[in-house]
């Protein structure tokens, strides 16, 4: 049975949803992301306490890396991807041409930016750290501003 709190953060209410203690979303406040609570899942915090313990360090700047049981849930592909952002160092960015290389698909920048997108997991899964080629913060999910924040918490950018 799933089980979801909300969480308040420094970049607003963010949905937290786990399932058999691995964490499977984590939803932003706005924009397009389906912030619907299944009338079975179960509100509850106590899963959701080294998410929320690990999240508050990350704010504040003193979690560089997140160790957590996570499973975001989507394709061969997007979960491919996945795995890569979770290689992006803190601090850091890359771009998505680059991540398409290290696929071992250097022309799929673009299924790169959509799979960024249906990130289930941003903040910990950290797609915010993906860039446009020439430097310019593009898409994301929990809107620019949101981006811009993340990285400059993290002092990727200035």
């Amino acid at each position: 049975m799933k089980q979801f709190w909300f969480y308040q953060s420094p970049i607003g209410e963010l949905l937290l949803v786990e399932e058999y203690g691995k964490l499977e979303q984590l939803v932003f406040p706005r924009h397009h992301q389906n912030r619907e609570i299944d009338p079975q899942w179960v509100q509850n915090k106590d899963p959701f306490e080294d998410v929320i313990k690990q999240l508050e360090s990350y704010f504040v700047g003193n979690l560089k890396e997140f160790s957590l049981n996570i499973n975001p849930i989507g394709t061969e592909f997007q979960k491919q991807v996945w795995h890569h952002l979770l290689k992006i160092p803190y601090g850091t960015t890359t771009y998505y041409g680059e991540l398409a290389k290290k696929i071992g698909n250097p022309k799929a920048s673009r299924a790169i930016g959509m799979a960024n997108a249906k990130n289930p997991i941003p903040v910990i899964v950290p797609c915010h750290r993906v860039i446009g080629k020439n430097g310019a913060l593009t898409g994301f999910v929990g809107g620019l501003d949101t981006k811009e924040k993340l990285l400059k918490l993290e002092g990727a950018i200035e």
